[in-house]
């Protein structure tokens, strides 16, 4: 795996996980606007399936919520929806997924946000070995076991993949 000889500064995910003594390697790449999870895997030279891309979504009321997604799969939110009891969810505008996240779009974390957001984990990325996930900055992501989503974020898993 790629790994970058720079020094990356403290993010509030990094504060995160290391307040709750979560081990977490560091994955450095070179950002490149709407590259999304293709992009970072094919750098860091991992498959885009244990990639795992931060969704800030809404329901009908507006809520926020977090969706944890394989790089290389579609949120289906009539799926979602169904899960987790709400009649509709929408992801969020770039804007207001700052204002609930604390993130810039690219950047979203799901470790350390601004507000508690209600967080669900499309339940296949929990059955990987280890994940990429957004480090708290765009062009950072850190390697983590996946059991910490559910363990330690409270991540509920669902099945909403397409």
């Amino acid at each position: 795996m790629a790994k970058k000889d720079r020094h990356v500064s403290e993010t509030p995910a990094t504060q995160w996980l290391k307040a709750r003594q979560v081990a977490y390697t560091e994955h450095p790449y070179n950002y490149v606007d709407h590259g999304g999870t293709a992009e970072s895997a094919r750098q860091l030279g991992w498959p885009e399936h244990q990639v795992v891309k931060t969704l800030v979504m809404q329901d009908e009321r507006a809520e926020p919520l977090i969706v944890l997604m394989h790089g290389d799969r579609q949120v289906s939110t009539k799926n979602l929806a169904r899960a987790i009891g709400v009649k509709s969810v929408e992801p969020c505008k770039p804007e207001v997924a700052q204002r609930h996240s604390g993130y810039l779009v690219g950047g979203t974390s799901p470790f350390g946000t601004k507000k508690d957001i209600r967080t669900y984990v499309q339940r296949t990325v929990l059955e990987v070995d280890r994940i990429l996930i957004n480090g708290g900055r765009r062009g950072y992501l850190v390697g983590v076991a996946p059991a910490v989503l559910q363990e330690v974020l409270g991540a509920v898993p669902v099945d909403c993949a397409l």
